[in-house]
């Protein structure tokens, strides 16, 4: 059989949301992963089948993704393996998608640009919440300005009830919470520590006030790139938890449960935090439990010599029949549309590319609307109403390059 999509990770909490909306969608899907844990109800679709992979084994993956005749490789897996997986795409003259990688890693795919484009291919690195929905609400207000000073950027999210839920990927949070920042200040790279105290005291549609902290993230760089003809001088990402979270993540890292390095037990080498990733997916959620998040974006700058502000916002929710994924969605459905406008041919770029440089906004921000995910431009809601129908027909968007 052939496949439309072929998602690697499919095992992890956005595979599975990605996995599954292409599925609803009427698309056949490849999930590949270490293991079929939590895939039950995904495999009983007559459109799904199941892969056993190991991200360190490249052949054993290599004849599963040849063999699916897939045109787009969804990548959800753990960020270490990103550059790997786009190697083997170029290899196998398929297209690629990701959720993000770290700065040295994404420098070392954008080298592929050239090669991806010479077989009119197209990869996107980046595609989530944030970076993902972040990076093209910059692109929908960039031209509203003649010069940009600084953008802030992040997520703020709390729950209806103090109970510890894992909010995404623990390989990402142990990330996020331990190593520093690189941010742009007054044109120049600085490291800020997560545990440092911010300025910043906004106020996050649907959550109110939060702890802020700075946040080590890939949109320094791509943003950078993307608005350095505006001027820009200042860019900062930052996330919010509410402090039940954040107090219970904290807690892991001091007694070490994070840690990569490998401990010794009972003659096996294993890291704490591969014993902790798949202790905490067995946790089940508790019932009645929801959430909300705030995915936020402020651009400073001028027009037409006047100082001007935009501010961008998408909620999210816990939608009926997704309770699982809890306000994953916000990362996962991105995820699965980019891939839909892809098989689509909706956008006929080729290369290597974060996403506010070949995305168009309109039709992804009323994707998202279809699946009650909702933007708001100044406070304005512009997606999720019938006016917004019209924003569904085929845009083709020609960027620029990252490289």
């Amino acid at each position: 059989m052939r496949y439309d999509f072929v998602v690697v990770g499919a095992n992890g909490i956005q595979g599975k949301i990605v996995a599954r909306d292409l599925l609803e969608h009427g698309y056949s899907v490849l999930l590949c992963a270490n293991d079929d844990y939590g895939l039950e109800k995904l495999l009983e679709h007559e459109r799904a089948e199941f892969s056993l992979i190991d991200l360190n084994k490249m052949d054993r993956v290599r004849r599963a993704l040849k063999n699916s005749g897939t045109r787009v490789i969804v990548n959800c897996s753990c960020d270490d393996f990103n550059l790997r997986v786009t190697k083997l795409a170029l290899e196998l003259g398929m297209n690629y998608i990701d959720l993000g990688s770290e700065e040295d890693m994404m420098c070392e795919q954008l080298k592929l640009h050239k090669d991806f484009k010479a077989q009119g291919l197209l990869a996107i690195s980046g595609i989530g919440s944030t970076p993902g929905i972040n990076n093209i609400m910059l692109r929908y207000v960039v031209d509203r300005f003649d010069t940009i000073d600084t953008v802030h950027l992040g997520f703020a999210w709390n729950s209806n009830m103090p109970a510890f839920v894992t909010p995404f990927s623990i390989d990402a949070i142990q990330y996020e919470f331990t190593e520093n920042a690189k941010i742009l200040e007054n044109g120049e790279y600085v490291e800020k520590s997560p545990l440092e105290p911010t300025n910043i005291d906004y106020y996050y549609r649907t959550i109110g006030k939060q702890r802020t902290c700075y946040t080590k993230h890939i949109e320094h760089h791509t943003f950078y790139t993307f608005l350095k003809p505006k001027g820009i001088k200042n860019i900062a990402v930052f996330s919010s938890f509410p402090q039940h979270s954040y107090v219970a993540i904290r807690k892991l890292i001091e007694l070490g449960c994070l840690s990569k390095e490998p401990i010794e037990i009972n003659g096996e080498m294993i890291r704490p935090l591969d014993f902790t990733i798949e202790m905490l997916r067995r946790v089940p959620i508790p019932e009645g439990y929801t959430e909300k998040e705030n995915i936020w974006l402020k651009v400073y700058g001028t027009k037409n010599g006047r100082k001007k502000i935009e501010e961008m916002d998408c909620i999210a929710s816990t939608l009926p029949g997704w309770e699982d994924a809890t306000c994953n969605v916000d990362t996962g459905f991105p995820t699965s549309i980019l891939a839909q406008m892809l098989i689509r041919n909706e956008i006929r770029e080729a290369g290597v590319f974060s996403p506010e440089f070949v995305v168009q906004p309109e039709p992804f921000f009323a994707r998202l609307g279809e699946r009650k995910i909702f933007v708001y431009d100044n406070g304005r809601k512009i997606n999720g109403t019938k006016s917004s129908e019209s924003l569904l027909s085929p845009v083709v968007y020609s960027g620029k390059s990252l490289a």
